[in-house]
């Protein structure tokens, strides 16, 4: 016995795809038709009646080529070949759904599940699940799905479409699209603190304040009609509240013609800002409601249809369960809002907000669109250090969200403690990388799972005098550096493993030195600006170079960072995107002085010499000549004293102030003591305090540097 499957049809396009998955071929010539066997003829009567599936085929120009549309539930549809497939369509969704096919024939990808109306002879309306679906070839045009959807299984896709985003308005708007299903026009109201994302509460009706959060369908509505964005009239917005809340109990009304939405409305600018048109008179309200004790009405969603076509009680059953299975997506998308814009106003705060004599700044912070996992943890901070120094900070926390934005908040305000008190960058990163272990730490640490191991860092110090650059990194992006000359290369950092690796993976961090002339300009970013699944990451580096290489010395560099980053990610969406630009400008020459001196007991007196010199060159006030002289002389003397090796004397002239440096070879930390008045040990220390603005220690490779500000 032969055991080989006989040949069957191929399906050489998806309208042969699912055409036959209906149980009959495609309609073909009377004596084709009769040469080819017809499975559905077969089918007993209740399983034809009980078919939901329908296909059209589309050619290039929208035009029904062929339909295989003989399920009895699609009756009345007019696909006749040859006649566009629009006409199948209520004319507010044409310019919707023809955007949508001339898409699918554009880009070759799938539109897929769209809940649409369709047009019968009679004029009533079907409602069905349509699929999009290109052809191999585009010249083959498209095919058109069609699922009829059934009441239960239109409530179950719908909560499925609702429930995707954590946008509010991309939720409303797919509650509005889902409600449509009942009616000729629907609308989502929202209560103002739902929509921007505050906490909701049992307000009293009076104070309620609506804003239209979505409708459709989308066309072009009358003067005065509130449309998406709008704030409803207060005397509307208070209405409507009380119409759906008697007796403080949430619960749907129906008006069912004109007269009645007159009597309830009032005024005829109410009925201009609710009414969509003479035709839709009728009108269903459904409280969107959150359950609790009491329970909070979130906003009310609104179906209007015509006057003679009253809604049955079977319908508004249906209306409200939808509305009451997806009132919680809507406060969902509340919550992720309201996080979202907490994440971003720290995000915010921690922008850098100018630069100082020495260098210019600007900064641009891109945030991820709401309906993403969230705001993630990128940051950027600059602020002049207290010895005259400028730090640079740019990091990537792992994650998304409040979390995210901890940890991020937690790193930077550390850096920026450690980077004031005169740590150098590689100290700096170790700490770090110990505050993200301390805080992956179950017992003491962030709980929720959530975990910052593999955070990013990178710091820069900005030295104006020497116009050089020390930096850290710690697994972050290299920065890009344009010299003077325009020209553009990424600086040379050492791979690391990032903060909070595992110890075996852990390895000492390097600090790189890099000479800034003055006019370099430095970039510092995170990776939402260079990663792009279409280009390698050292492709986006690149382009980045490019970008920031073409920025003219006398360009603002505010609106150069903005195009920069417009340039590169002009339509972010999944990732943060963060650009710091640093124009160095530095001190010029004749405002500050080095003097190296040999540490014996004639170097107080030759730094007096040489610190009054220069003041009196300088055209410095008396008193500050004094009072600087006599901060050099205590300050040489504690470094002779305590400290081997020569000792280093810089003064430099600052806007309002002089700043002192003196550098030693020692690694005791200078303290103030609290002896007594005749006691010599710490006498200097006072002197010093006594006469400065502020004073302290930073650390070198050599030994620390003691330094003081006086006042001009």
């Amino acid at each position: 016995m032969d055991s080989t499957p006989s040949p069957t049809p191929s399906s050489s396009s998806p309208f042969d795809m699912v055409s036959s998955a209906l149980g009959r071929y495609v309609p073909q010539a009377p004596a084709e038709r009769a040469a080819r066997p017809q499975p559905a003829q077969d089918l007993p009567e209740s399983g034809r009646q009980d078919r939901i599936l329908g296909v059209v085929n589309l050619d290039k120009d929208l035009l029904v080529l062929r339909r295989n549309l003989d399920a009895p539930v699609f009756a009345g549809l007019d696909a006749v070949p040859g006649s566009p497939f629009v006409d199948l369509l209520p004319p507010g969704d044409v310019p919707t759904v023809t955007r949508r096919l001339r898409q699918v024939l554009e880009t070759g990808e799938a539109h897929v599940a769209r809940i649409q109306r369709l047009r019968r002879d009679d004029g009533s309306e079907l409602v069905v699940s349509l699929s999009i679906l290109p052809a191999a070839a585009p010249q083959e045009g498209l095919t058109v799905s069609l699922i009829a959807m059934a009441t239960r299984l239109h409530l179950y896709a719908a909560e499925t479409a609702i429930g995707t985003s954590l946008d509010i308005g991309e939720t409303a708007q797919s509650l509005a699209e889902s409600l449509l299903a009942w009616g000729d026009v629907a609308a989502v109201d929202l209560d103002f603190t739902v929509w921007t994302g505050e906490g909701v509460t049992g307000q009293a009706q009076g104070r309620i304040r609506l804003r239209r959060a979505a409708l459709v369908p989308d066309r072009v509505w009358p003067e005065g009609y509130v449309t998406p964005g709008d704030d409803l009239p207060s005397d509307a917005s208070r209405l409507l509240a009380q119409a759906v809340r008697r007796d403080d109990t949430p619960q749907t009304i129906v008006m069912p013609d004109r007269k009645a939405v007159e009597r309830v409305l009032g005024s005829p600018r109410v009925m201009r800002a609710l009414v969509p048109g003479d035709r839709s008179a009728g009108v269903a309200c459904i409280p969107l409601v959150l359950d609790g004790s009491p329970p909070v009405v979130l906003g009310v969603a609104e179906v209007w249809r015509r006057a003679d076509s009253p809604f049955r009680d079977s319908e508004l059953f249906d209306l409200q369960e939808l509305v009451a299975r997806t009132a919680h997506h809507v406060d969902l998308a509340r919550q992720h809002q309201r996080e979202h814009k907490q994440v971003l106003a720290l995000q915010r705060r921690l922008l850098p907000r100018a630069g100082g004599d020495t260098m210019e700044i600007a900064s641009v912070y891109q945030p991820a669109t709401p309906d993403s996992a969230g705001v993630g943890g990128d940051w950027v901070n600059s602020f002049p250090l207290p010895d005259g120094r400028t730090a640079l900070v740019v990091g990537d926390v792992v994650g998304h969200g409040l979390g995210a934005a901890a940890t991020m908040g937690q790193l930077s305000m550390e850096a920026r403690a450690l980077l004031s008190a005169g740590l150098a960058p590689d100290e700096v990163l170790e700490r770090l990388d110990e505050t993200v272990t301390l805080l992956d730490d179950a017992d003491s640490g962030l709980a929720a799972g959530y975990s910052a191991l593999g955070s990013t860092c990178c710091i820069a110090l900005y030295d104006p005098v020497s116009h050089s650059l020390a930096l850290s990194s710690a697994g972050h992006l290299p920065p890009v550096l344009v010299s003077p000359d325009g020209r553009a290369s990424t600086l040379a950092v050492r791979p690391h493993p990032g903060l909070g690796a595992e110890f075996a993976l852990r390895e000492p961090f390097a600090v790189h030195t890099f000479d800034v002339p003055p006019g370099s300009l430095l970039a510092l970013y995170t990776d939402g600006l260079v990663e792009d699944p279409s280009v390698s990451i050292d492709e986006g580096i690149g382009m980045l170079a490019d970008a920031v290489s073409a920025v003219h010395p006398w360009d603002g560099l505010q609106q150069a960072a903005r195009h920069v980053v417009s340039t590169l990610a002009p339509l972010h969406e999944r990732d943060d995107v963060t650009l710091l630009l640093a124009r160095m400008i530095g001190y010029r020459k004749g405002d500050t002085a080095t003097w190296r001196l040999p540490a014996r007991r004639d170097a107080p007196a030759r730094a007096r010499a040489h610190v009054r010199a220069l003041l009196l060159r300088w055209g410095t006030r008396d008193g500050t000549r004094d009072n600087a002289v006599l901060l050099a002389s205590e300050l040489v003397t504690n470094a002779v004293r305590f400290a081997t090796g020569p000792v280093t004397v810089r003064l430099i002239r600052s806007g309002h102030a002089l700043l002192l440096e003196v550098g030693d070879t020692g690694n005791g930390r200078p303290r103030l003591s609290r002896g007594g008045l005749f006691d010599d040990a710490g006498r200097g220390l006072h002197v010093v305090h006594k006469l400065t603005t502020r004073w302290g220690v930073r650390w070198t490779d050599a030994g620390k540097v003691v330094w003081a500000e006086v006042m001009r």
